[in-house]
């Protein structure tokens, strides 16, 4: 990748199509990233499509959490992949992967196949950002690459607030199904415009410059996806016709895949599985592809992804305000601690390990995942707790403008990521760090003070562009020196383990600090006089919901208290664990020595 990044620089032309190139992933981080909240305003429509009722929320979890666990579990192989493959080849393979994804969550019939579509989103989406990131270090040299990594950084935060507002504005004229519509269309289109602008010095491995498409493989793709099209939908037209609904009858089962249309979806896509396999010039590169996943230790990134995929579940099919693990919790993180301790002993064996040895020794570089997850665990307070206190005080009806009153920190933070990009060519990427977390900090102690009242004066404006700005600041600087003081053959998997670690950290965040608000909550709450004495017999009393109201504004208080905590937990590990990080042009040391 060295040839690419010196041919951009070389070359005026291929550096403004290699910028072009870069602003399109950029594009796509965002859009996948605002995937990962989108099905929170259609939730409800969700879950009565495929028959699970409105009173039963914990049955539909998994279309939540199987969503993280693609994105997140799968992430370490595919950055990997990306350090051994290219980053342009994996770029164009995850958004396919994110649009059939969205393809199978739009045409979804129940449960199984909503997951199964919201699996394959999780991982198409986590599969862009390592790739991303790691494209910055190859284009730009370790001097000029902050600018690009707060920009990238920046959109993908964006696009994880945007995607309930996003989601609002499409069910505001359609129904859940064309969220997901759009997201195939974008991930398609995406898809070709990065396959058609690359340049030739930045292809990567098994990215075919010229020739047509098989058309054999593609026909067979065409028929299978077309028959799986309508396994999914049966049109109700077609399957009421005397001569067209006998493919629509099942062999013997109930299954609609045990039909003759089914059966014609399943072959035809088996027998485009086999054409790629087998085809001198195939679609889909499936052998080069293989090789590559083996190449990467696919045995190892399987066991990482239990490993991860135990957090994941123990804290995400949790719900928050009432326990801290679901209530297979513990058995979910004994199975992900038996994968990690099996991971960690064949790291020790492999010849090839997922994780190269050596790879992350620097302190700078397993500095910043630890560094990464307390930025994630303060982070998610202002994502999920701003929004509540919001609900809880001037927007009771109202989780839309709950969801504005974020736009005033979405609004700080890609200034934030930018800037802190360009501070960190100047000023060690630790004191940027630390700088960006004192802000989140300070703001996260300013909204403890928030009264009943406090979002309808213009002053609360003054936290939220505090608390953008700070988070923002510190997303550059962390990458930057990940990629700095790791070697350029492992800057994809860095990536994605920084990536891991904020995700991790959003997790297990929530749940502690949601925790530390209900202790506080119900101590609150003990205080409240009965109903009856505050009420004096009425049955509505203004009073006394205005005392539950308090107890709910003290809980979130104690939830930006612990925020502030873990800001600053993560600015001073920040200063102390990126000292050495070498990500400015040139040390003083290198000037001194450079004079002679």
């Amino acid at each position: 990748m060295s040839a690419g990044r010196e041919a951009a620089s070389a070359d005026p032309g291929v550096s403004r199509q290699a910028r072009l190139l870069l602003s399109l992933a950029a594009v796509a981080v965002a859009f996948a990233a605002a995937d990962t909240y989108v099905v929170v305003l259609a939730l409800t429509d969700m879950m009565s499509s495929v028959g699970i009722p409105i009173d039963e929320l914990q049955r539909a979890a998994p279309i939540v959490s199987g969503f993280l666990l693609g994105y997140v579990a799968m992430l370490p192989l595919i950055g990997r992949i990306a350090d051994l493959r290219g980053r342009v080849p994996v770029l164009v393979l995850a958004l396919v992967v994110f649009a059939v994804g969205s393809f199978i969550t739009a045409l979804a019939y129940d449960l199984p196949s909503i997951v199964a579509g919201r699996f394959l989103q999780g991982v198409g989406g986590g599969g862009l950002v390592p790739a991303t990131l790691a494209l910055v270090a190859d284009l730009y040299p370790v001097q000029r690459r902050g600018v690009p990594l707060g920009v990238v950084s920046g959109v993908q935060e964006i696009g994880s607030v945007l995607g309930p507002l996003f989601g609002a504005a499409v069910l505001a004229v359609a129904d859940w199904r064309a969220i997901f519509a759009i997201n195939l269309a974008v991930g398609l289109v995406l898809a070709a415009a990065i396959r058609v602008l690359t340049p030739a010095g930045l292809a990567g491995a098994g990215v075919r410059r010229r020739g047509w498409p098989d058309p054999v493989g593609v026909l067979l793709l065409l028929i299978g996806t077309a028959a799986a099209a309508l396994v999914f939908t049966q049109p109700e037209s077609l399957r009421r016709d005397l001569t067209w609904g006998e493919l629509f009858v099942p062999f013997a089962s109930g299954s609609r895949w045990a039909t003759p249309v089914g059966a014609v979806a399943v072959v035809a896509l088996l027998l485009f599985v086999v054409r790629c396999a087998t085809a001198r010039r195939p679609l889909v590169d499936l052998p080069g592809w293989w090789r590559a996943t083996r190449e990467a230790d696919l045995t190892g990134a399987l066991l990482l992804a239990a490993a991860l995929g135990g957090v994941i579940l123990a804290f995400a099919t949790a719900d928050p305000h009432i326990e801290v693990f679901s209530d297979r919790g513990w058995w979910y993180l004994a199975i992900g601690a038996l994968a990690a301790a099996a991971f960690v002993a064949h790291l020790r064996r492999a010849a090839n390990p997922l994780v190269p040895r050596g790879a992350m020794r620097r302190q700078p570089a397993w500095g910043s995942l630890l560094v990464s997850f307390f930025v994630g665990a303060a982070l998610i307070a202002a994502l999920i707790d701003i929004p509540i206190f919001a609900r809880s005080t001037i927007y009771p009806d109202s989780q839309l403008g709950a969801a504005l009153v974020l736009v005033r920190f979405l609004v700080a933070l890609p200034v934030g990521a930018v800037a802190g990009g360009y501070l960190t060519r100047r000023l060690p990427a630790g004191v940027v760090t630390a700088v960006g977390m004192a802000c989140a900090a300070a703001s996260f102690l300013l909204m403890a003070q928030w009264d009943v009242d406090a979002l309808r004066s213009w002053t609360a404006t003054v936290p939220l562009l505090l608390g953008g700005l700070g988070f923002g600041l510190a997303l550059a600087p962390v990458n930057a020196a990940v990629l700095a003081a790791t070697d350029d053959d492992v800057h994809g998997l860095a990536s994605a383990l920084v990536v891991v670690a904020r995700m991790v950290g959003m997790l297990v965040g929530i749940s502690a600090l949601t925790t530390v608000g209900l202790r506080r909550y119900y101590a609150e709450q003990a205080d409240i006089p009965p109903v009856r004495e505050v009420c004096d017999g009425k049955s509505r009393c203004d009073a006394f919901s205005d005392l539950l109201r308090q107890a709910g504004i003290a809980q979130e208080h104690t939830v930006f208290v612990g925020a502030a905590v873990c800001a600053v937990v993560a600015g001073v590990l920040a200063l102390w664990l990126f000292r050495h990080a070498a990500t400015r042009a040139l040390s003083a040391g290198d000037v001194l020595r450079a004079g002679g």
